[in-house]
């Protein structure tokens, strides 16, 4: 089952760029998927606390009734994540960063052996043959520029976890007032 993943983060509802553009790619990829999961952290997230640093790093078959619990949320993170093939993730820029929001999700989707393992020659991400979208937006740092912290950063966390093949789309770019969004998203992917 091909399913994609979409990840949007902006504070936003009503005229978020990030998630214009997003729902403009998930459309065109939705010809090829058979299931949609939308993730909106919006709502927001709990951060990691020592309760889920002490589950997460308990044995698996020695993990509490209460550690399950506290992982819970995490392990369906991470599990949305193991499902897709395709993830998009949609990111305003704030204060020349990724929303905190943004940030406590991947704190809590980079698990060691489920999303990452560690060998002799360093870390391994697990999450190998997905293809990632990062639909960036900011209205004052230019997407790519020095002052943009997030392009990079995502893409290295992704690596991090073994998504390598990252295509990111400058939202900045898209004039929605007209026909052009459509086809820059299909350029934008070509």
């Amino acid at each position: 089952m091909n399913t994609l993943l979409l990840v949007n983060s902006s504070s936003r509802y009503r005229d978020a760029i990030t998630r214009q553009v997003a729902d403009l790619l998930v459309d065109h990829l939705a010809e090829q998927q058979t299931k949609i999961i939308n993730r909106d952290l919006a709502q927001g997230l709990p951060f990691v606390d020592e309760k889920w640093v002490a589950a997460n790093f308990t044995d698996p078959k020695q993990r509490t009734p209460d550690q399950l619990a506290h992982l819970k949320l995490s392990d369906n993170l991470v599990q949305e994540l193991q499902q897709a093939e395709h993830i998009v993730i949609a990111s305003p820029i704030y204060n020349f960063n990724l929303p905190a929001v943004l940030k406590a999700w991947i704190d809590l989707i980079a698990r060691a052996r489920l999303t990452f393992q560690y060998t002799e020659q360093g870390s391994e991400g697990l999450l190998k043959n997905k293809k990632a979208y990062l639909v960036i937006a900011s209205g004052g740092v230019p997407v790519g520029s020095a002052m943009d912290f997030v392009s990079p950063y995502l893409t290295h966390v992704l690596g991090f976890i073994g998504i390598s093949d990252i295509t990111i789309i400058d939202a900045n770019r898209v004039d929605l007032s007209s026909n052009q969004p459509k086809e820059f998203i299909i350029e934008q992917l070509n």
